[in-house]
């Protein structure tokens, strides 16, 4: 990482801050491809759009809507990321976790990351809800670089990047709810190609449940910084390597599978959230 970026993110939070309108958010949230609508659900919503703030990076993804809604969930004070910035967009690491090292620096104390995701395992279904309880990363390190103090020492700790504290509650919430969680690995890669069937069989190979594009590094960012990650996959399409030969990954039908797994997880979150 550039070590200009302390002065993006300074001048990030400033701008942020001015638009927040007293608002002082104590939890972030990211919303994946197709998962925005849970932003609906947050009452008294402040809209951001990225693009009101200058030199912030844009968000281009279908599904994405790039905008920041801050308001009140679960009784909670939250700054919700209704898209969010992808490496194959183009974007230099340092600007693909720009978002959540700003929403750090005007104060959240927990981040949920959520994402729509292939499911490499098996036993993973079109609509699951998947926890993820580790990750495997073959995205760049957004930490390469010089270190910058403020944001977190050199070698940050990632024995525990998804908190054993959160995962045990959504478990508890979800037993509530009677919603069924999986649980399992997440694979980060690049994008934006869908990977091919050698792919997914690899990724299982090694251990990985589901992969998708995005996440990780906005995990690394907040564990370097100390702040405690809850993590859920959608699971979108069975990446089972043994498709029919007129198979075909489709962006969109990615956003259809995402919306309609929302409600179950904005009720999870919401609940999660009221606990926290």
């Amino acid at each position: 990482m550039n070590p200009n970026s302390i002065i993006s993110v300074q001048m990030g939070a400033e701008l942020l801050k001015e638009r927040l309108e007293g608002h002082k958010p104590e939890l972030g949230i990211v919303l994946g491809s197709g998962l925005g609508s849970l932003a609906d659900s947050i009452k008294n919503p402040l809209i951001i759009p990225y693009s009101s703030l200058p030199g912030f990076p844009i968000s281009t993804a279908v599904g994405h809507k790039g905008n920041f809604i801050v308001g009140d969930l679960g009784g909670k004070c939250v700054i919700a990321m209704q898209g969010r910035i992808h490496y194959y967009e183009g974007y230099g690491m340092n600007l693909v976790v720009l978002p959540i090292r700003v929403m750090i620096a005007v104060g959240i104390q927990k981040l949920i990351v959520s994402n729509a995701a292939g499911g490499v395992g098996f036993h993973l279904h079109l609509g699951d809800l998947m926890i993820i309880k580790d990750h495997i990363n073959l995205l760049p390190n957004p930490l390469i670089g010089p270190n910058i103090d403020e944001f977190g020492p050199r070698f940050p700790d990632m024995t525990r990047p998804y908190d054993p504290a959160l995962i045990r509650l959504a478990k508890e919430e979800a037993r509530k709810l009677g919603i069924q969680l999986q649980e399992g690995v997440y694979v980060g890669g690049t994008g934006p190609s869908y990977e091919t069937p050698a792919e997914y069989k690899y990724f299982r190979t090694i251990g990985g449940d589901a992969v998708g594009m995005s996440t990780i590094p906005e995990v690394i960012v907040a564990r370097h910084a100390g702040v405690p990650v809850f993590g859920i996959s959608v699971i979108t399409n069975e990446a089972h390597d043994d498709y029919a030969e007129d198979f075909v990954n489709d962006g969109n039908d990615v956003v259809v599978a995402a919306n309609a797994a929302a409600d179950k997880m904005t009720k999870l979150i919401s609940n999660m959230i009221e606990r926290m």
